[in-house]
């Protein structure tokens, strides 16, 4: 299948010109291109297009889970007939296993899966193995990290067709090979399968249907796929392939190996212990592996099997681990978004893990091999690039380098919003001058953010101006995700009028109500306050046409002067598009029922156990009978659990509320 963009939008302002740059590009075997794009120039949908023009299989990595889910759901948006699939980490809560040797803690690996994000993750490396050219897989970093060999999991697809003869229990253990479960009660969940005579029902690890294959003899009378919920058929088919439960499948034989491999590899680790009189230490790796090798033999896998995967992959020692790349065709496409950002998330990640398994195999808390279960180093991540975009808002030196400098600007906003003009101030008397700035916003209803380079000082900067009669809050890192949306949500909404914060106002927030972003201490170079940082942080100001941007401080830094010449260059392009095209920049507006919808999941409020809700139920409703209204709520709650597993929890949250107020209305007629 080829891509199949659906959108009621075309291309405009620059979008044209850097998608066909892009493509051209690629097609020329350019192995790394720049998209250098503004805040809010429609970047996504710019990637959409190449994406549909080049029409290869696409990675795109993300160094953000949420940003990772917006993209995610965008893409599905844009091309509803194709296979668009997302793969993070599919922790809720992960503590990897460690050991502290200065203060003698070791610290189980304790963890929590999401099993609908593992589904997503089965979804799309089954996506990939099936050949489909038409395949756009939406990632966070994690997909650098170890997984199953592409080449196991490949050869264990079993492949069904209508009138094909087979021996069932044959069958059946074929099954189990790959990892699905029998069920023997009444729980049926993904990676399950239960026989009721001579239909077979498979719950595919990886879909939202079950497989249900009806036999007459040994022969397949008819196969169906079927609705898990209501049990009603959704479609017949003549053919199907059935991909592995599990992405680290193997072999009974490749068992047998490795687990050979490892008694010989836990031999000559307790012999080098015990040369080095590490007694304590021999003792341990002997104990630990011996009921590790017991486990595997027994049940197929054991805690912390990830540490034996070398043996399992069958790579020698030090070799690369497979990863989600080595599921994609040799000709793919990658985009890597916020590219400043995830290339050096990328980097880090390999040093980060090697440093803790160190400790576990130093002080026999794990075989040597445990190192070889690890993310891509940098080197090994740039070998299997084919072509790249970088995307984002400020490239980084590495990713210039790659391109030669050479960079495809999106500079445009379809909205006509300019850029935000930038003010200098000395930093004298700077309290009074930004607390003047305040209100003159307030009056016109709209809202401010002010960064700063410390946690206390975005709290003594909140409470000062709320001494002053301004409604602020402050958000920093010690503030959970959950209170993050509330917190923004009220701003949106008006409820308070100034957010201060440290680093988390630069990417990935749309707050269209800000018209002025005050920096302070914009002349203390280093993180927070480099080039990269500052047009980030200017960014948040371009959603409104009001928007305006105050730098306090002494002296005009380099990284100032390059921020207040970059955000000049651009206005300048932008106004003189406007005026070619006669373009008047607007705001995009929302009200405060679509900020409601989109910020639902913020409902919850920790001073009780309820939800607070701002819906209004229909009075048409409120006149229904108890029996009538508990229908409603059993359908809103089939679609909340299809929202949720869409990752559309928004939706989800919001239909949570209504069966709420629904409940109210019961125990009212009650």
């Amino acid at each position: 299948m080829k891509f199949d963009l659906k959108s009621e939008f075309s291309p405009k302002g620059d979008q044209p010109r850097a998608i066909k740059e892009l493509v051209d590009g690629i097609d020329n075997n350019q192995k790394s291109q720049v998209l250098l794009g503004v805040t809010g120039s429609g970047k996504t949908f710019t990637m959409a297009n190449v994406i549909n023009k080049i029409n290869k299989p696409t990675l795109i990595i993300s160094h953000n889970k949420t940003l990772a889910a917006q993209l995610y759901g965008e893409l599905k948006n844009f091309f509803p007939n194709n296979s668009v699939e997302y793969f993070i980490s599919y922790y809720d809560y992960y503590q990897p296993e460690a050991y502290i040797p200065s203060s003698n803690v070791y610290i189980e690996k304790d963890l929590s899966i999401n099993e609908q994000i593992e589904k997503l993750r089965l979804s799309a490396t089954s996506a990939l193995l099936s050949g489909r050219e038409d395949v756009i897989v939406v990632a966070s970093v994690s997909c650098i990290y170890g997984i199953g060999n592409p080449d196991d999991f490949g050869k264990n697809i079993l492949e069904i067709k209508v009138g094909q003869k087979i021996i069932l229990k044959e069958f059946l253990f074929s099954l189990v090979d790959i990892l699905y479960e029998r069920s023997h009660d009444e729980e049926f969940k993904r990676g399950m399968f239960r026989l009721k005579g001579d239909t077979l029902d498979i719950y595919l690890a990886y879909e939202d249907y079950i497989i249900r294959i009806i036999f007459w003899g040994d022969e397949i009378e008819s196969i169906q796929k079927v609705d898990p919920n209501s049990g009603r058929s959704i479609s017949n088919e003549n053919y199907i392939k059935i991909y592995p439960a599990n992405l680290f499948v193997t072999s009974k034989e490749t068992i047998d190996i490795a687990l050979k491999e490892i008694e010989d590899d836990l031999d000559k680790q307790i012999n080098f212990f015990e040369k080095e009189g590490r007694f304590s230490e021999a003792k341990r790796i002997k104990e630990r592996t011996e009921f590790d090798i017991e486990m595997i033999s027994e049940i197929g896998y054991c805690s912390g099997v990830e540490n034996y995967s070398r043996y399992f992959d069958r790579r020698d020692p030090g070799k690369r681990p497979f990863c989600l790349i080595d599921y994609f065709p040799d000709d793919f496409l990658m985009f890597i978004d916020e590219s400043h950002v995830t290339i050096p998330q990328i980097r880090a990640m390999w040093g980060g893990d090697r440093s803790r398994k160190m400790n576990l195999v130093d002080f026999g808390f794990r075989l040597p091999s445990a190192l070889d279960n690890r993310p891509l180093n940098f080197q090994e991540f740039e070998s299997l690039i084919n072509k790249v975009v970088f995307v984002g808002a400020t490239p980084s030196d590495y990713e210039l380098s790659c391109s030669d400098g050479i960079i495809v600007e999106q500079i445009i906003r379809p909205t006509g919003l300019l850029d935000p003009p930038i003010e200098v101030r000395e930093t004298e008397n700077q309290i009074d001058d930004i607390i003047n700035e305040i209100h003159k916003r307030i009056k016109n209803h709209e809202r401010v953010l002010i960064t700063t380079l410390t946690k206390r000082m975005s709290e003594e900067l909140n409470k000062y101006l709320n001494n002053n009669g301004i409604k602020a809050r402050y958000m920093h890192s010690e503030i959970d995700s959950l209170e993050r949306v509330n917190i923004l949500r009220d701003l949106r909404l008006g409820n308070f009028d100034v957010l201060v914060g440290v680093n988390l106002l630069r990417e990935g927030l749309d707050l269209p109500e800000v018209s002025l972003v005050i920096i302070l201490d914009a002349d203390k170079e280093g993180f927070l306050r480099n080039e990269k940082s500052l047009i980030q942080t200017v960014g948040r100001a371009a959603r409104n046409v009001n928007g305006f941007v105050i730098m306090y401080a002494d002296k005009i830094t380099k990284s100032m002067k390059s921020t207040i010449d970059e955000t000049n260059r651009r206005r300048k392009i932008q106004n003189n598009y406007n005026k070619k095209n006669n373009i008047i920049p607007k705001t995009i507006s929302k009200s405060k029922e679509n900020i409601l919808a989109q910020t639902a999941v913020a409902q919850e409020k920790k001073t009780t156990n309820k939800f607070v809700s701002n819906l209004e139920i229909d009075p048409v409703i409120k006149n229904m009978s108890k029996i009538e209204i508990k229908k409603i709520m059993e359908k809103n709650s089939l679609e909340m659990t299809k929202s949720a597993e869409k990752l559309d929890f928004y939706e989800a949250a919001r239909l949570r509320d209504e069966n709420i107020e629904l409940m109210k209305i019961i125990e009212n007629k009650s």
